[in-house]
């Protein structure tokens, strides 16, 4: 029997392991590191339901949770700064294995009375190479050496009591150790980066071999779930379903239709800065291919006013936020007797917007993520929440949504006013969506569309001089973007041919007045987002 055997399965009202016992859940306790979000993918990419907490998650609630794994997160931090984030000793005692990635690892030896030693010159960043010390459990079946991924200055120099180590370099004695006993293991890399060659083994071994998991996570589990949730959740209730146009809302849509029928009503708000036709053929799609019934609002001429002037990018965001709760609240008084306001917030939004000592930094204001319920005076119904962007597209295939649909490039809440960098205007917006359309035009008649996870382009805020027919211009700069990620929190640039390149770029100068100029991003994320704003 593993250690994880004697643990049942969280039981979280507010998550989906709340529905029943079948499925096993991992904790990711976030120190505020970078790739936190990516450990709890990698861990869902082995069908094992995996949830993100603060540091600081109490070890009453994490044996409430029962669950069957612990991994402590990397972050920016020494264990030796004033207020660092730590760990209780208690909750190495809770008979629950324990995996410590990077600061996790040095939180670790700190509690339990080994030694870490501040950093000095010996830092290590980027590949390494280390060599296995001991070729069991985390390195079962892997080689006497593996590549992988560094990103630390302290570093562990003396064990605690129990442990031994498990891998070293040339300068580190120390990168992995484990009390096999007691389930604790670290490591001093991240697995959880495509980096680390043997990452996902080491992960593996982890979650089957120390923690006993089944792999019992499954979309379509989840969407059955969930439809039961909503049915218990809103009774005979009406619900509105605040719908962008997006597939996150699409499919939240659907499925909210499936929970409860005509009760559910979906509202489309043009904002005026979405996609050249965007907004009916997102209507199209919802009515004829699924039969939800959507009730769209004009209300372009509006927000367009309110932005007028605007050019800070959060600023951008607020003003959107703040009108489109006045045009809901508008269109919401209609619909009689509905207490429910759904939206498809997603995990990373809700991750992503929490700016507390210890989960990752926030980034930026979600737009669908807090003041609209207190705003609207609904409760909130959020069935997409802990699902990841890939997870929704599957959900999206088990629910029928077309391929077009849900296949479209992530679109940010927004739109293209995070696009438009600078004052956004009906005449600006108008020139972005032409260019945007020859850009997705030539990217799925070439058959790149499929093949890049996003791809748009970016009104730029100068102009630049030009010869077009002998005559001088001056002219709109358009950037081209086109990006390749797993999980959309880290990405790199994607290769488009340079013919398919030219191509594009000869069209947008030829064919829309107002632009003499393109150019291609060629940065990763990090050091820069996907979007420009």
């Amino acid at each position: 029997m593993t250690l994880a055997e004697s643990s049942a399965p969280a039981q979280d009202s507010s998550s989906p392991a709340a529905a029943g016992s079948r499925h096993q859940t991992v904790l990711v306790l976030d120190f505020g590191g970078q790739y936190t979000q990516l450990i709890a993918r990698r861990v869902r990419d082995n069908r094992v339901y995996c949830e993100i907490h603060p540091f600081d998650l109490p070890v009453a609630e994490i044996r409430r949770r029962r669950p069957i794994g612990l991994i402590l997160s990397g972050g920016p931090q020494s264990v030796f700064d004033a207020g660092a984030p730590s760990a209780p000793p208690e909750l190495f005692a809770l008979g629950i294995p324990v995996l410590g990635i990077c600061y996790g690892m040095q939180v670790i030896a700190h509690v339990l009375g080994g030694v870490v030693e501040p950093a000095d010159r010996r830092r290590e960043y980027g590949r390494a190479e280390v060599s296995v010390l001991d070729p069991g459990c985390l390195f079962a079946g892997l080689g006497t050496t593996e590549t992988v991924w560094m990103n630390h200055g302290d570093r562990v120099r003396q064990l605690p009591a129990g442990f031994r180590a498990t891998a070293s370099t040339g300068s580190v004695p120390i990168v992995a150790f484990e009390d096999r006993e007691r389930g604790i293991f670290a490591v001093q890399f991240h697995p959880e980066v495509s980096h680390t060659v043997s990452g996902g083994d080491i992960l593996r071994s982890f979650l089957f071999s120390a923690c006993g998991a089944r792999g019992d996570w499954r979309i379509a589990s989840f969407l059955e779930e969930s439809v039961a949730q909503v049915r218990e959740r809103v009774g005979e209730g009406r619900v509105i379903c605040a719908l962008s146009g997006g597939v996150d809302s699409s499919v939240m849509a659907v499925l909210l239709h499936r929970a409860v029928g005509e009760r559910a009503t979906a509202i489309f708000v043009d904002n005026g800065v979405l996609r050249k036709d965007e907004g009916a053929q997102v209507v199209r799609a919802l009515e004829e291919t699924l039969a939800v019934p959507v009730r769209a609002v004009d209300a372009r001429a509006r927000f367009l006013a309110a932005l007028a002037g605007v050019e800070e990018p959060e600023q951008k965001r607020k003003v959107i936020g703040r009108v489109f709760i006045e045009v809901f609240r508008d269109a919401a008084a209609s619909i009689h007797d509905a207490r429910f306001l759904a939206q498809g917030t997603l995990y990373p939004d809700v991750i992503e917007s929490v700016s507390v000592k210890g989960p990752s930094a926030l980034i930026k204001t979600h737009h669908n993520v807090g003041g609209l319920p207190a705003e609207l005076g609904f409760e909130l119904v959020e069935p997409l929440r802990f699902l990841f962007k890939d997870e929704v597209r599957q959900l999206g295939r088990e629910l029928g949504l077309p391929e077009e649909l849900i296949g479209r490039h992530p679109f940010p809440g927004p739109g293209l006013a995070v696009r438009i960098l600078g004052e956004v205007t009906a005449e600006r917006v108008a020139v972005l969506q032409e260019a945007d359309v020859v850009f997705l035009h030539e990217l799925r008649e070439s058959g790149w569309y499929a093949k890049v996870s996003q791809a748009f382009a970016v009104l730029l805020p100068v102009k630049s001089v030009g010869v077009m027919g002998d005559f001088r211009t001056y002219e709109n700069v358009v950037a081209l973007r086109a990006v390749d990620t797993q999980d959309f929190m880290t990405a790199d640039w994607s290769p488009l041919p340079h013919e398919l390149l030219g191509r594009i770029a000869n069209r947008i100068v030829n064919e829309i007045q107002g632009i003499n100029r393109v150019v291609y991003d060629v940065t990763s994320k990090p050091p820069a987002t996907i979007e420009w704003e």
